[in-house]
């Protein structure tokens, strides 16, 4: 059974809504910048890719993440043409912490903190009424995660649409954690280029409304969903695992009914960490084989750092407008690509023009939960 992504919501350090996010990454406009929601000076890091909403330099507040997973659902419901009543349509969020920083801002200035509002149902009910909420806290892969969820929703005719989100900020606790893992404080993302030093964080929330596909529908989506496939190697409790990536990439690929040689472009999971890069890349080298060097491949966390729970999703949008439109965004800041990708046909420029009809889209997460998604340009 097809199913269509007919809306489309996000906000991120580039921009706010698809639209000028798109544009921003494909200008190659980057996010990055020094530390402004917590003291810097703890940290041998500064940088981040954060959401400039805070009120004053140098102050946080509550409340941002559910904020801004609010402002992407609603604008994919609009762009589907829902109203905001969802009251009969489950909504399902992928994240990595959830709330957790308002949780730290709380503890931080002894104003108390109610667990319910860690995770996002008490504020779905309130802003759209929501009934069947779902948030999954299932750290980088969440919202793919959340994805095959909802695609198993509409394909087991338990629902005919769903909201479908993902959505982290930056937690004082996390950045101060891989601070202290990177042996040399990374200075900005650098996916699989040799010189890479790890993962910097970013902020953002993306949403996407998913439907059955009816006759003449597809003229008006945004897109098709073809496949999504998870598993759960379960190496590591961190290491990813090359094999359990290319069983994922496998999977999905034969649930869409594709072969490697019919994806045109690769949303590469793409975290600038030594283990990551290296084990996507050996994956998708033994995946591919001989036509590895077919479909372009970019990374976006180049320029919108990692968003965790809300990356996949948000990769996903971004391949969606890239089917649509012919133009791919550029991966930031690789001068030389790891050996295990040196066939990769990496974009490191901005690309328009490309006649692209199918996409593939990664994301891993930790304890090896992998998902990867197939997703189609509409009037093929």
């Amino acid at each position: 059974m097809s199913q269509l992504v007919t809306g489309a919501g996000a906000v991120a350090s580039v921009g706010e809504g698809v639209d000028e996010i798109f544009r921003a990454l494909c200008a190659g406009t980057s996010g990055l910048h020094e530390l402004r929601g917590f003291d810097k000076d703890r940290y041998r890091g500064c940088h981040a890719y954060e959401i400039d909403d805070r009120p004053a330099c140098g102050s946080d507040v509550p409340g941002r993440a559910t904020a801004w997973l609010l402002r992407a659902i609603e604008e994919a419901i609009g762009q589907a043409g829902l109203d905001e009543d969802l009251s009969e349509i489950p909504v399902l969020v992928g994240t990595g912490l959830r709330e957790l920083r308002s949780a730290e801002l709380a503890w931080r200035d002894r104003t108390g903190f109610d667990l319910g509002r860690l995770y996002f149902g008490p504020a779905l009910r309130k802003r759209f009424g929501a009934v069947h909420t779902h948030t999954f806290a299932g750290a980088c892969s969440a919202s793919l995660y959340a994805l095959a969820l909802g695609s198993d929703l509409l394909a087991s005719g338990a629902a005919d649409t769903v909201v479908v989100a993902g959505v982290d900020t930056l937690t004082e606790s996390m950045y101060g954690l891989l601070d202290r893992v990177n042996s040399e404080p990374p200075d900005r993302v650098r996916p699989f280029d040799r010189s890479r030093r790890g993962v910097l964080m970013g902020d953002g929330a993306a949403a996407v409304v998913l439907r059955r596909e009816e006759p003449g529908a597809a003229s008006a989506a945004l897109g098709r969903l073809l496949a999504v496939s998870m598993n759960c190697d379960a190496r590591h409790v961190t290491a990813p695992d090359a094999q359990g990536i290319a069983e994922a990439v496998h999977e999905a690929q034969w649930r869409a009914g594709v072969k490697p040689r019919d994806i045109d472009l690769v949303l590469l999971h793409g975290t600038g960490t030594q283990l990551n890069d290296t084990a996507e890349a050996t994956a998708l080298a033994e995946v591919y084989g001989s036509d590895v060097g077919g479909p372009l491949m970019t990374a976006i966390k180049s320029m919108t750092g990692h968003t965790s729970g809300g990356s996949g999703l948000l990769s996903l949008i971004v391949a969606l407008r890239s089917l649509a439109t012919g133009q791919v965004p550029p991966t930031l800041h690789l001068t030389d690509p790891l050996p295990e990708a040196a066939e990769f046909r990496f974009v490191r420029e901005p690309v328009s023009g490309a006649g692209l009809g199918l996409a593939q889209v990664d994301a891993f997460g930790f304890g090896g939960v992998n998902a990867v998604a197939v997703v189609e340009r509409t009037g093929r």
